[in-house]
């Protein structure tokens, strides 16, 4: 599956898979929690775990999506 057609099953699940949807918005979130901590000059100890701990579940929620990606994907090449 090339990048073009990723994007596009991306999208549709976005519309159509409630599990999909939810995690995109955990991962926005998170992402946006990150983007705050890296704006600061200085964290505290508690920031930078917070900071690690943010991007560990940041890369497990993309793997979360990246596998129902690939599951659709394999699913509906077989019907096609």
């Amino acid at each position: 599956m090339n990048a073009a057609d990723a994007q596009e099953v991306k999208n549709f699940l976005l519309q159509s898979d409630q599990q999909f949807r939810q995690l995109a918005e955990q991962h926005h979130r998170l992402d946006d929690r990150l983007h705050q901590l890296i704006e600061k000059h200085y964290l505290s100890a508690t920031e930078q775990f917070e900071q690690v701990t943010l991007k560990k579940k940041k890369l497990a929620v993309k793997d979360q999506m990246e596998t129902i990606v690939r599951e659709y994907a394999r699913q509906h090449s077989r019907v096609s």
